[in-house]
């Protein structure tokens, strides 16, 4: 009978400790908006893909730990904390984006997003998505 109890409580325990592990990780963040008065207005054109699954709770460049939900972004020299605003040139849909990672690492493209941030500009399945990106205030 005892076991059966064990059985029915784990799980149980097992999503509270999920939960709470999600919370505190999300609690660590450091790096808040900010953009560098200089760089407003600041554009570029290229590709943007996102993040693997695999990356989720990783540790960024920043010390945030990743997470698939939030609206983030990885660029190669801008600084961390940076508002980004990212429109698709297919679509004009935009989103706006803390920079808190160094990326990407493959030529030609300019911002890795996370996948949250990708669907809402545009469709998952194509991976890759040419894009205008945008310092704001």
């Amino acid at each position: 009978m005892k076991t059966i109890v064990a059985f029915k409580v784990y799980p149980l325990l097992l999503v509270a400790l999920s939960i709470l592990s999600f919370i505190v990780f999300s609690g660590c963040s450091t790096v808040q908006y900010k953009s560098d008065p200089k760089l407003i207005g600041y554009t570029d054109h290229g590709k943007a893909s996102y993040y693997a699954m695999k990356f989720q709770f990783r540790k960024t460049s920043s010390g945030e730990y990743f997470n698939q939900l939030a609206l983030t972004g990885a660029h190669r020299t801008l600084p961390f904390g940076t508002k980004v605003r990212v429109t698709n040139v297919k679509n004009n849909q935009n989103v706006i984006v803390k920079i808190n990672d160094r990326g990407p690492f493959v030529n030609g493209r300019i911002i890795d997003l996370s996948r949250y941030a990708f669907s809402k500009i545009g469709d998952t399945d194509s991976g890759i998505i040419n894009v205008k990106i945008e310092v704001i205030n």
